[in-house]
């Protein structure tokens, strides 16, 4: 060959391919042309969609967030005007008050003469220190006599726990006005702002619900919760001050029965102390006979203990000397026998002896730790007599019919 041709050394695709190439490309040009202006529509028709729902959910805020505080400041309006009758009422509970603690006073002789009794009566020791048949009456003579005390007492202390209560109801209340009053100041600043304000930025998790947030449903129970608790307050006020009206006059017309009742209690009081003195003093009689007879017991129970020490002394001493024999005389005969037994009994005899010489003193060391209780309980029943006794002449001074 004259002319030497060189080649660009890459496979050639035939004209065929290549007109199918050339189609295929135009195909693909079509589907993403026809894709971008499907595209552009469903983006075109998304934003008309966005605005119009944005617009309306905007709208729709607004109104929500305009009617939820006419209802906020509907609520706050009520619980106001109650507040008003919750701050008067509070006012006339202590006016109230002030009138019932004036006219508590100590009472007279009765009540001085019940008290000194019953601390006369406190100056017993041991059992006799009991709530008894006069203590009871002296406790009910007492409840009577201070019973217009007691009573003015007792309701200027309802009193005061109302007017804490009534006071941390308002407080309460105060408290919940300024979060109303918070709320609605919220609301208006929020009615206020548009998509345009200065003031609107991004936040990092505006949607976090806080642990202590309630639902509407909980929010609308606790203010007629409210409604209902202040009502309540009002109700149980206003009774308790009428209550105060009719608790301030008492009568004290069977001041004389109580005063024979209580000195009926102290008499049979002192008849059963002196009863059980006596039985005491027959125990205590009986005791000292039963120690001298085992202090007798225990002199013979250690006479025989020697005696017996003795004669085990002769019988070890002539064992011993059985063992001296010699040769085939050293046997266990019938003697040597026979002492080993009077060993083994004499041997039981002083053990039982002993024991019971132990028991003996043991039981006389009880009777004596006995006869001690037994001392310090007719001294105290002693003592208790002289108080009931003190008590029942102290008591005299009532008698007199005059002291009406």
């Amino acid at each position: 060959m004259s002319i030497v041709n060189f080649e660009k050394p890459q496979p050639k695709i035939s004209e065929p391919d290549w007109y199918y190439k050339l189609t295929e490309l135009r195909g693909a040009c079509d589907k993403i042309r026809r894709s971008a202006f499907a595209l552009e529509h469903e983006s075109r028709r998304l934003r008309n969609e966005t605005g119009l729902t944005t617009y309306w959910g905007t709208h729709r805020n607004n109104t929500n967030i305009a009617n939820r505080q006419t209802e906020i400041t509907r609520w706050k309006i009520k619980i106001e005007l109650c507040l008003k009758h919750l701050q008067k009422e509070i006012e006339q509970m202590k006016i109230e008050k002030k009138e019932c603690e004036k006219t508590i006073e100590f009472q007279n002789l009765n009540f001085a003469v019940t008290n000194h009794c019953s601390s006369l009566r406190d100056e017993r020791v041991g059992e006799d220190l009991c709530y008894d048949i006069a203590s009871i009456a002296l406790k009910n003579e007492q409840l009577a006599l201070e019973k217009l005390k007691t009573s003015l007492s007792e309701i200027c202390q309802k009193a005061w726990e109302q007017i804490n209560n009534l006071e941390e109801l308002q407080m309460y209340i105060i408290r919940d006005i300024e979060n109303k009053n918070n709320t609605i100041k919220i609301d208006s600043e929020l009615l206020e702002m548009t998509k345009d304000s200065k003031n609107i930025s991004l936040k990092p998790n505006p949607l976090r619900i806080p642990k202590d947030i309630t639902n509407y449903e909980n929010w609308l129970q606790q203010c007629e919760n409210i409604m209902e608790r202040i009502e309540n307050e009002l109700l149980g006020s206003e009774k308790l001050r009428g209550t105060m009206y009719l608790s301030r006059h008492r009568t004290k017309s069977d001041m004389i029965a109580l005063n024979e009742k209580v000195n009926f209690g102290l008499r049979k009081r002192i008849y059963n102390t002196e009863r059980s003195k006596y039985e005491l003093e027959w125990q205590k009689e009986n005791m000292l006979l039963d120690m001298a007879t085992l202090e007798k017991e225990i002199n013979s129970l250690g006479n025989a203990l020697d005696a017996k020490l003795s004669s085990k002394m002769l019988n070890e001493t002539r064992c011993e000397g059985m063992l001296y024999r010699d040769g085939i005389e050293l046997c266990n005969d019938k003697p040597t026998l026979e002492l080993h037994k009077e060993n083994y009994q004499l041997n039981n005899s002083v053990k039982s002896m002993r024991e019971k010489l132990d028991q003996t003193k043991a039981m006389h060391n009880i009777l004596i730790g006995h006869l001690k209780i037994i001392e310090v309980q007719l001294w105290n029943k002693t003592h208790a007599l002289n108080v009931d006794q003190k008590c029942l002449q102290y008591r005299e001074q009532l008698d007199d019919p005059d002291r009406n």
